[in-house]
């Protein structure tokens, strides 16, 4: 992706979504080998600093140990950012499901605001 679009201010919260998965994927790819892959360490570390109220307990090396080995589609030891996005995409799914059990007038969490609703989570 040229720089010149990554340097844009996005203009919507997709485009924002789409930035922030990027620059938090290459924030700790490359620390141990590979830039362009996330190792376990690596992983280890974004799981519990950017998705830790998510995913509770993200130091738990049985817990990070499945998640690489089932997101590893080519078993190389690492994640690359089409693994990543694999990731980001089921726990997405997986958050909309358990949203969607909750009536509108419920508050949930979401990254736009503190607190929203799920009308506003729509809108």
């Amino acid at each position: 992706m040229p720089d010149t679009i990554m340097s844009k201010e996005p203009s919507s919260n997709l485009e924002n979504a789409m930035q922030m998965l990027i620059k938090t994927f290459h924030k700790y790819s490359g620390k141990e080998g590979d830039k362009y892959t996330l190792s376990r360490g690596e992983l280890r570390e974004l799981l519990t600093e950017e998705l830790g109220s998510y995913l509770g307990n993200a130091r738990d090396g049985e817990g990070v140990e499945k998640v690489m080995n089932d997101l590893d589609a080519n078993s190389d030891g690492e994640v690359d950012f089409t693994e990543f996005i694999i990731l980001m995409g089921a726990l997405t799914v997986a958050c909309n499901d358990f949203f969607m059990e909750y009536k509108p007038e419920k508050l949930v969490h979401t990254p736009f605001k503190k607190e929203s609703t799920i009308e506003e989570i729509k809108e």
